[in-house]
C-alpha cells in the first residue's frame, strides 16, 4: 500500500483575468504527488508554468482553481515546512553570511544560541566554513548560491523547492554543486524529506531526479510523467541515460494536435495567438549553416547539436522553433531537419537571403504580413506599433506580446520588409524598398 503523499496538487489552474479579452491561462488541470524521500523535476520550456506552480506549492500565490494538499491540509498561505531556493541568491548585500541563513531562524522566533548553532551546522554543511563572516560581494556565484541553500536547509525543511537554482552559474560551479548536493542526499545528510525542482535543463533532470515530470505550453500542464530508473551516482556517457535525454527531447519537441478548424478561435486563425521567440537572424542564419554543413548534411539529433553548439535545450529548442515557424526547418522526434527552403537559405548570397527572407515572413508570420500590408495601405506608409502590441496581448501576457513584437520587429529589418523608428514607436517603409 502506498504511504500518504507529502504533497498534492489537485486540478491546479493559473489564469490572469483580461478586461478586453479571454483570460490569459498559465497553468491547466495540474495534477501531481509527491513522496517523501524523492526528488522530483518539473521540466518545460520557458513560459510553461513550471516557477508558478512552484510559488502556488509554497503558497505564495493562491491558484485560480484547485487546491494544494500540505501534510494533509490545504495550502491557504506561506506553508511551513517548505523552503525554497531562488535562481537569483536572493541575498541580501548588507549582511554576513551567517546573518543570510539565520534570517529564517530568527522570523521563526528561534532562540539566540540555538540560531548560532544551527546556522553554523548549515554553513558547514554546504562547505563554507570560514566564511562566515564575508559579505555576498566578496563570494563568487556558486559560493552565494550555497549561502542561499545553506539558508533554506536552516529552517529543516520537510520539503524544499528549487527553482532553476544552477542557471545562474558557469558550467563547472553549476556540476560542483549538482554533485555536492546529490552527494548529501544519498548520504542522508540534508535535512529534508523530498525536493522539488524546476529546470530546463533535461541532463540535469536526469542526472538528479527520481522522477521527471515533463510540462506542455500554453498553458501549462503535465505532459508526461517519467520515472528515472538509475541508481546514484549516474553516469551521462551510460547508454540508457544518454537513451532517456533522448526520449525526453523527442517529447519536448512533438507538435501539439492541431484544432480543427470550427474549433480554433479568430486568434488562432489569424495566427496572432503564436509567441515568437525574439531569436536574431544572425542566430538563425548560424544555426542553418551550422545544419547545412558536415557532420549533419542537413539533419541532427538534437542533444548531439545542444552539445556540440553548448546550448542547453531550453536555448536550442526556441531557435528550432523559429526554424520550423518560418519554414526552413522541422522539429521532429528529438530531431531537427532542414527543410529545401532551409537548404536554399544556407547556399545564398546575403542579397538573396534577405529576399527569401522577406517571402516567408509575408508568407509565414501574419503579423509580419499584416504590419507590411497595413504599411502599404497608408499615405504615409508609418503605422504605429501600439496598435499591433494591443492586438497581441489581447491573446497573450504583455510580455509575450512584446518578445513577439521585438522578434518581427527585428526580422522585418533583416529581410527589409519594413522599418522601425524606435524613438516613435512606428513601423514605417521609409529607406525601404517597397517593391519587397
Amino acid at each position: 500500500m502506498q504511504a500518504t503523499p507529502l504533497l498534492e496538487v489537485r486540478g491546479c489552474r493559473q489564469a490572469y483575468h483580461k478586461d478586453s479579452s479571454a483570460d490569459l491561462v498559465v497553468l491547466d488541470d495540474v495534477n501531481l504527488a509527491l513522496q517523501g524521500g524523492e526528488i522530483v523535476g518539473l521540466l518545460g520550456r520557458s513560459g510553461s508554468g513550471k516557477s508558478t506552480l512552484l510559488r502556488i506549492v509554497s503558497g505564495l500565490l493562491k491558484p485560480t482553481a484547485g487546491e494544494v494538499i500540505w501534510r494533509g491540509a490545504k495550502v491557504d498561505g506561506p506553508a511551513s515546512g517548505i523552503a525554497m531556493v531562488f535562481q537569483s541568491f536572493a541575498l541580501f548585500p548588507w549582511l554576513t553570511v551567517e546573518e543570510n541563513v539565520e534570517l529564517g531562524l530568527e522570523a521563526l522566533g528561534v532562540a539566540r544560541a540555538e540560531r548560532a548553532s544551527r546556522t553554523e551546522v548549515a554553513i558547514d554543511l554546504i562547505g563554507l566554513g570560514g566564511f562566515e563572516s564575508a559579505y555576498p560581494k566578496e563570494l563568487s556565484g556558486g559560493m552565494r548560491q550555497r549561502v542561499g541553500l545553506a539558508r533554506a536547509l536552516v529552517v529543516h525543511p520537510d520539503l524544499l523547492l528549487m527553482d532553476e537554482p544552477f542557471s545562474a552559474l558557469d558550467v563547472l560551479t553549476a556540476e560542483t554543486l549538482r554533485t555536492d548536493l546529490i552527494d548529501l542526499w544519498m548520504e542522508r545528510k540534508l535535512p529534508v524529506k523530498s525536493v522539488l525542482m524546476v529546470t530546463h535543463n533535461i541532463e540535469e533532470a536526469v542526472l538528479m531526479c527520481d522522477r521527471i515530470l515533463v510540462f506542455s505550453s500554453n498553458p501549462g500542464r503535465v505532459a508526461s510523467d517519467l520515472r528515472v530508473p538509475f541508481a546514484h551516482p549516474r553516469n551521462r556517457l551510460d547508454p540508457a541515460f544518454r537513451q532517456l535525454v533522448d526520449d525526453i527531447y523527442a517529447l519536448m519537441t512533438r507538435r501539439p494536435a492541431r484544432a480543427a478548424p470550427s474549433q480554433q478561435t479568430p486568434a488562432d486563425r489569424s495566427g496572432f495567438a503564436t509567441t515568437l521567440h525574439p531569436i536574431g537572424t544572425n542566430l538563425l542564419s548560424g544555426l542553418i549553416e551550422a545544419l547545412a554543413a558536415p557532420p549533419y548534411d542537413g539533419k541532427a539529433d538534437l542533444p548531439a547539436l545542444a552539445a556540440s553548439l553548448q546550448m542547453e535545450a531550453d536555448e536550442l529548442l526556441p531557435l528550432g522553433e523559429v526554424l520550423q515557424t518560418l519554414h526552413f526547418g522541422e522539429l521532429e522526434e528529438g530531431d531537427i531537419r532542414l527543410s529545401a527552403a532551409g537548404r536554399q537559405f544556407a547556399s545564398a548570397d546575403t542579397d538573396t537571403r534577405k529576399v527569401l527572407f522577406a517571402e516567408t515572413l509575408r508568407a509565414h508570420v501574419p503579423l509580419a504580413g499584416a504590419i507590411r500590408r497595413t504599411l502599404d495601405e497608408r499615405w504615409n506608409h508609418r503605422a504605429s506599433a501600439v496598435r499591433f502590441r494591443d492586438e497581441l496581448e489581447d491573446h497573450m501576457s504583455p510580455d509575450y506580446a512584446e518578445e513577439t513584437l521585438r522578434a518581427v520587429i527585428g526580422w522585418g529589418r533583416y529581410a527589409e520588409l519594413f522599418g522601425y523608428d524606435e524613438e516613435a514607436d512606428q513601423f514605417t517603409l521609409e529607406d525601404i524598398d517597397t517593391a519587397a
